[in-house]
């Protein structure tokens, strides 16, 4: 892997598809760029996250569905990103060792880039199931 800026991109490639991992407390990305090469491995905490996402250039983010994935998927759109949320049984066939973070994560974008992949559709906050107790 090439050397990284601050921001974590190679200075050779842009990042052109980012997969996320998501969790309650820590992310895991895996960026690669045009032509397929792996410019992003990192490991971001939850403050951490929207901030390195508004100073990535506009590229395609690919998130496996799950409770915060709509409202970061709206975020993230509103940050200028193309954003794609993938169901988990989609990502499965594409994790290629044990099951981590950062394997899911590489999944995740690997998934995303398949011509033939089936997207979960955004939903807005009138959509989402808000649980009141």
């Amino acid at each position: 892997m090439s050397k990284h800026n601050k921001s974590g991109v190679s200075q050779k490639g842009q990042v052109a598809v980012l997969g996320i991992d998501l969790s309650k407390n820590s992310f895991q990305l895996h960026g690669v760029d045009a032509r397929g090469k792996v410019v992003i491995k990192k490991k971001l905490n939850r403050k951490a996250l929207l901030p390195y996402i508004a100073n990535l250039p506009q590229c395609l983010i690919a998130i496996e569905a799950c409770g915060g994935s709509h409202y970061l998927c709206r975020k993230f759109t509103e940050l200028g990103h193309d954003v794609r949320i993938i169901a988990p049984q989609f990502v499965k066939p594409y994790v290629k060792s044990n099951k981590n973070d950062a394997a899911d994560a590489e999944a995740i974008c690997e998934a995303a880039q398949r011509p033939n992949m089936r997207f979960v559709p955004s939903k807005n906050v009138e959509q989402q199931d808000i649980c009141r107790f």
